[in-house]
């Protein structure tokens, strides 16, 4: 199950079980989806619109409709000081569209540093989120010009962590 244990939510929930939900429903991909925590009449659509294939449309997320969604789970937050495979994932999808935001981490070491931090700017303000030098939900959101790709899913869905 893709996402164990989490509580019953509708309409008027807020918080990180909410998170979870707009982060699996942008994975299927519906990226209308917002994730700002908050279970609003447009999420509630986006709910209705998931069940109708296969359960029942009532707009509350509960058991059957977690087992069908894809995982919610969080892609790590990145900033000045990570490291890692995902770090160097990140980079190269910023080296690659470089072209487009103008600005390019200058080498893929798996460190994010002062290059990849201008990056990341560069890249939110062409993607048109906050510019906070923090790789973080709404970031990871942002959708590149190739058929429903996302910086997450160019940079891996095998990054999740929760």
């Amino acid at each position: 199950m893709a996402n164990p244990g989490q509580p019953t939510i509708r309409l008027g929930a807020t918080g990180d079980v909410v998170k979870r939900l707009q982060r699996a429903l942008w994975r299927t991909p519906d990226h209308s989806i917002s994730i700002d925590g908050v279970f609003g009449p447009q999420l509630e659509a986006a709910v209705k619109l998931f069940q109708e294939d296969q359960l029942t449309v009532d707009g509350i997320v509960g058991p059957e409709t977690w087992a069908a969604l894809p995982d919610g789970g969080p892609m790590p937050t990145l900033q000045l000081g990570s490291t890692g495979a995902i770090v160097s994932g990140l980079q190269t999808v910023l080296t690659n569209g470089a072209s487009e935001w103008n600005t390019a981490p200058h080498r893929i070491d798996g460190n994010f540093g002062p290059d990849t931090r201008a990056a990341v700017v560069a890249f939110q303000a062409w993607g048109g989120v906050a510019q906070n030098e923090i790789v973080d939900d709404q970031t990871w959101a942002v959708p590149l010009h190739a058929a429903n790709a996302t910086l997450e899913t160019m940079v891996g869905l095998d990054y999740m962590i929760g």
